[in-house]
């Protein structure tokens, strides 16, 4: 049972920092808002933690021994961690998934870069459809293919992240973009980071992004109806909001340097009525033969996890590798900042 402190912590803390999904979750029930909304504050505290600190190696660090107090039954001593052991304990949340965000925090720890849209796909599936699948669980849903569709709208959600920040990511040195792509205009890409500009082709690179992020909204609306009937408005005025962010993308004729897409209070009501009339169509319509197609390769672990109920997996050796490889780096920067 979650603490009401803890959760009031977790309600503030979302409704300050993550604007869309605070408007979506207030169309969800209480049996999966008030969890939801402690997924999220934790989600967001990790991101935050490993985006804006000084030391991103020992953020992801820390995490990953939070996420093992947490399975142990020995939360850390804050809000964010206390409820979350809560939602593990109550949901019989696959470790698999945390893990996943864990691992795409530690690949920005690493500031790696994505040699093609596969790799960036890749990404996604850690740092946004993981949440997804949890999002599932927490809905008591665990069909391969209504995981596999909730796969698709987080994956379609981050891409349209990358497409709204890329001046905003240059700036601060990082690159989601497909190297590839830079490869294809025959662009430099350090030569971007150092002065990002708005150019045709970068234009051309947001579009693309957003197109793959459209085809993967309309596929997960298929997922939708296969969701408990109380829960469906709120996913689908999740889905119609982060659209909406890559439409502004669109209407500023895919600049996202000299601008950054914003979505106002009207905009998100209507969407969320949209939301309203699409779950009252989803009640009387059959479901698409869409619902069934087979997972995007990138984010099959996910659903394997989340469809494996009572199943545990241990972490993967990839997983294993990139924390031993950001364990090795911070003792390193260790020892040399404290020489003997």
């Amino acid at each position: 049972m979650i603490r009401e402190e803890d959760l009031n912590h977790c309600r503030e803390a979302i409704r300050t920092g993550s604007y869309s999904f605070h408007a979506a979750s207030r169309l969800l029930p209480a049996a999966v808002r008030d969890p939801a909304l402690v997924l999220y504050a934790f989600c967001r505290l990790a991101d935050d933690e490993v985006d804006e600190g000084d030391h991103k190696r020992r953020a992801v660090l820390s995490l990953q021994d939070r996420l093992d107090a947490i399975y142990a039954g020995r939360p850390k001593d804050a809000p964010e961690d206390r409820a979350f052991a809560s939602v593990v304990e109550e949901f019989d949340m696959p470790k698999a998934l945390p893990d996943a965000l864990l691992e795409g925090l530690a690949w920005d720890a690493q500031e790696r870069r994505y040699d093609d849209l596969s790799g960036v796909r890749d990404y996604s599936a850690r740092v946004a459809s993981a949440v997804g699948v949890m999002m599932c669980v927490l809905m008591r849903v665990r069909d391969a293919d209504a995981l596999a569709r909730a796969c698709d709208l987080g994956v379609a959600m981050q891409l349209t992240n990358i497409a709204r920040d890329i001046g905003e990511d240059a700036c601060a040195g990082r690159i989601y973009l497909p190297l590839d792509w830079f490869d294809e205009a025959g662009l430099d890409v350090e030569a971007f980071l150092a002065d990002p500009q708005a150019t045709p082709d970068v234009r051309r690179m947001a579009r693309r992004l957003l197109a793959e992020a459209k085809r993967l909204y309309l596929r997960s609306e298929a997922g939708v109806p296969a969701l408990p009937r109380n829960s469906r408005m709120g996913i689908y005025a999740a889905r119609f909001i982060y659209a909406g962010i890559g439409h502004e993308v669109r209407r500023a004729g895919h600049d996202s340097i000299t601008q950054r897409a914003h979505t106002s209070k009207a905009q998100k009501i209507g969407w969320m009525g949209q939301a309203m009339l699409r779950t009252g169509v989803s009640l009387i319509t059959p479901r698409s033969p869409i619902l069934h197609a087979r997972p995007l390769d990138e984010v099959a672990f996910l659903v394997d996890a989340a469809s494996r109920e009572g199943r545990p997996m241990g972490r993967t050796a990839a997983l294993l590798d990139v924390l031993a490889q950001l364990q090795r780096q911070d003792d390193d920067i260790g020892q040399h900042s404290n020489p003997v």
